[in-house]
């Protein structure tokens, strides 16, 4: 399984799966994160945390952690 963590800077991916429950899947879906939809890894903070994603046009920062519950493909 390959989630948006391990996506390198650059590439498109697209969203196959949420995982997390509750609050936590809700407001990752609630940032445009859905089945689906593309997204474009932009760049990384020096240390790597956060991740900077362009997802249905804008500009989204998201923890690694976050990141890690996203199944791309």
């Amino acid at each position: 399984m390959k989630t948006l963590r391990d996506a390198k800077i650059g590439d498109t991916v697209r969203i196959m799966k949420l995982h997390g429950e509750g609050a936590v899947k809700r407001r990752i879906m609630d940032m445009g994160l859905t089945k689906g939809v593309e997204v474009r890894i932009c760049k990384a903070a020096p240390l790597g945390d956060p991740i900077e994603v362009t997802v249905r046009g804008y500009e989204l920062s998201l923890r690694k952690a976050d990141a890690e519950m996203v199944e791309i493909a």
